[in-house]
């Protein structure tokens, strides 16, 4: 497995490897809950949220974080555009226009538009690299045969 699929599966986003169900009925989540859920640690989650990227995170009366499945929700809309290369800052502000309302979707939309292009290039440009890898290895096994 590679770096890339052992990241996307311990996230819950990789189709081979669904992310553990979360218990019917239930929608308060303990940080270990989530961390368990996301392959987030509870330093990143308490991270995302000082600096913006998670939303207010309700407490209980003991003042323990209760995460909600819309947060849940969120943190994987969040893992999937940190597997694309998304900047943490990008990401930062995205949230910011999500919890502005509505009159911000036009900037959202730009926002995201511009990020796909981005990853497209980067696709492009990683295609054009295993080509050459590929033709490395059919090179190498070509020499292997001969020799």
């Amino acid at each position: 497995m590679s770096v890339t699929e052992s990241v996307t599966a311990r996230r819950g986003l990789c189709p081979e490897r669904a992310a553990p169900a979360r218990p019917a009925g239930q929608d308060a989540y303990t940080i270990s809950e989530v961390s368990a859920w996301t392959g987030l640690t509870d330093h990143t989650l308490r991270w995302y949220e000082r600096i913006g990227l998670m939303p207010h995170v309700d407490r209980s009366h003991t003042g323990r974080r209760r995460y909600t499945d819309r947060d849940l929700d969120w943190l994987t809309f969040v893992g999937r555009l940190r597997l694309t290369g998304m900047p943490v800052a990008d990401m930062v502000r995205y949230a910011e226009l999500v919890r502005a309302g509505d009159h911000t979707v036009s900037e959202r939309h730009a926002l995201l538009r511009a990020h796909r292009e981005d990853v497209r290039r980067r696709i492009t440009e990683l295609q054009e690299t295993l080509a050459v890898l590929d033709s490395k290895i059919d090179t190498y096994a070509e020499r292997s045969e001969t020799a």
